[in-house]
Parts: C-alpha cells; sequence; structure tokens
C-alpha cells in the first residue's frame, strides 16, 4: 500500500513510458509534417476526438471505480479478518481459563497447551490466507504456530488455509469433549469459523475473477487510437502556433495514460505490489495481537512501512 504522498516521476514515467513516447514522436511528426511540409490535409476537425475523448473518459471512470471497489473489498475482507481474530482469541481464551477455574480439563499443563495450539494455529492461518493469495510458497512461515506433525500434513492439502481452518474446527470439539470447553461454546467459536470461511472465499473471488477483460482490451485500444489522432485534431486549434501541439498531445496522452493505468494495476490487490492491499502488515498486526492475548510479551517486531510502501 502506498503511504507516502509524492511519487518519483521517473516511478510515474516507468508505468507509462510507451504512451507518451508515442504522443510525444506523433506529434512531433504531425508538427513537421503540417509547419514545414505544408501537408495541410492531416489536419481535420477536433470536434470527433473530443467526442471520442468523452467516451474514453467515461470508460476510464467505469475501469477505475471496479477497480478501487476490489481494493476497497479486499482490505474490508482483511480488516474483519484482523477484527475476529481478535474476537476468537478472546472467546477461546476466556472460555478455556473459565474451565481452569472451574477444575475442568484435566492437567493444567494439557489445557495451556491446548489454548497456545488454538490460539497459534489461528495466527497460521492469516499467514497461509496471505502466502495462499499471493500464490506464493513460503510455507515454512507457518513452521513456528504448528507442530511438526500438523506441519507435515499441511503441505500436502492444496487449499491450506481452508485445511487449517477445518483443524480448528475438530479441535474444539476435542476440547469440549475433555471439558476444556464448555458445552455451549461451540456456539460462539463455530461462527468465528464460519466467517473466517467466507472471507477467504470472497479474497479468492478477487484473486481468481478479473475485471471482464472486454472493458481492459477496449479501453486500452480506443486510448491508444485517441492518442494517434489527438495532435491532427490539435493542429486545427493551434495553427496559428503548430509547435504547441507536441507539449499539449503529450501532456493530455500523459493524463489520459496514467489514468488507464491507475485503474488496471489496482484491480489485483494480492500480487505483493506496492499498491496491494498490505496483507504482511495486518498478518503482523495480527500475531503480535493474538500472542499478546496469550499473556506473552515477546513479540515479534512491527512492520513498518519503508521508502513510503508498506506491504
Amino acid at each position: 500500500m502506498i503511504l507516502k504522498r509524492n511519487f518519483n516521476p521517473l516511478k510515474v514515467f516507468s508505468y507509462i513510458w510507451r504512451e507518451t513516447l508515442f504522443a510525444l514522436s506523433l506529434s512531433s511528426a504531425a508538427y513537421l509534417g503540417f509547419a514545414h511540409f505544408d501537408l495541410k490535409f492531416i489536419a481535420f476537425p477536433i470536434a470527433p476526438v473530443t467526442i471520442l475523448g468523452t467516451a474514453i473518459a467515461i470508460f476510464l471512470a467505469f475501469r477505475n471505480n471496479t477497480s478501487y471497489s476490489r481494493w476497497w473489498e479486499a482490505r474490508t475482507l482483511w480488516a474483519n479478518l484482523a477484527g475476529n481474530s481478535r474476537i476468537f482469541a478472546r472467546q477461546l481464551i476466556a472460555n478455556v481459563d473459565n474451565a481452569l477455574s472451574l477444575g475442568k480439563g484435566g492437567d493444567v499443563d494439557a489445557v495451556q497447551a491446548y489454548k497456545r495450539e488454538m490460539i497459534y494455529r489461528q495466527i497460521a492461518f492469516a499467514h497461509a490466507l496471505r502466502i495462499h493469495l499471493r500464490g506464493q510458497s513460503t510455507w515454512s512461515d507457518l513452521l513456528p504456530f504448528l507442530n511438526s506433525q500438523e506441519y507435515a500434513q499441511l503441505v500436502t492439502k492444496s487449499n491450506k488455509p481452508n485445511w487449517l481452518l477445518q483443524s480448528q474446527g475438530t479441535r474444539i470439539k476435542e476440547g469440549i469433549k475433555r471439558e476444556i470447553l464448555g458445552a455451549f461454546d461451540n456456539i460462539t467459536l463455530e461462527p468465528q469459523l464460519s466467517a473466517f470461511n467466507n472471507w477467504q472465499t470472497l479474497c479468492e473471488r478477487i484473486k481468481q475473477t478479473p475485471v471482464l477483460r472486454q472493458y481492459d482490451y477496449f479501453t486500452r485500444l480506443f486510448l491508444w487510437v485517441f492518442i494517434a489522432l489527438l495532435p491532427f485534431s490539435l493542429i486545427e486549434t493551434f495553427k496559428s502556433a503548430p509547435a504547441m501541439v507536441i507539449p499539449f498531445s503529450t501532456l493530455l496522452a500523459f493524463v489520459f495514460g496514467m489514468v488507464q493505468r491507475i485503474g488496471e494495476v489496482n484491480e489485483e490487490p494480492f500480487e505483493n505490489k506496492i499498491q496491494d492491499v498490505p496483507i504482511s502488515a495486518i498478518c503482523n498486526q495480527i500475531e503480535r495481537d493474538l500472542r499478546e492475548q496469550l499473556g506473552e510479551s515477546e513479540l515479534p517486531a512491527m512492520v513498518e512501512a519503508k521508502d513510503g510502501y508498506l506491504f
């Protein structure tokens, strides 16, 4: 996620250098043809290009609104996941501690180990979902949160976050049998697991369903047509000073190209790029919060923004 307010011009130019250089080259050619080779026929009225520009603006607005909606939905889903992870941990810890205070659940160390296991598995779920959505293979990140047997099972599964939630559900039932959890605690804990399942599915929907390719293709096609026609229509406007065609054509191509590029890069919020939802930082916050709820004092360092970017 981009946090800084100002951008490096060279970094911005790297996104739309093709459109900018194309407009610069074509407008220069239009200027030379009109002003130095007396090719008056290359100039035509600006009205058709104005209409085309209006149509492109509508396409770009729809594309950017759609892309932003996808990004914001992804951020909202991960905010819900972080909040409900805290709720799940609070409910679980309170329920287990209540069983201990009543002398239930058996051996105290075993009960405490159960509580830690459940909280650590929830942390593992958040990290697993992060890795799963980004298409990475760094599953060793989960080793600190799972025992060796469970980790060995995990790496054989195709949908690892889903399998971890399945394990959570199974262990809740086992906790009830051992009286570590109350007979009715499942009524409050199971809805949390269902919510995690739903939010994972919604994240996968965003990941696996692109913006309609029709809008993507035709927006890019019409933009290039607009940039190609623009200098020849501006000649008529600047016929008394035809050299002005070059800066104005290049500037308009830059503006339209940048708006198009913003919509393009924002449509995929889980690619581990600078504009994405900062799910690494969110996972770090979930881990810190849940381990603190367990009573641990040695917490991982908080993930901070670097050079204005938070991942």
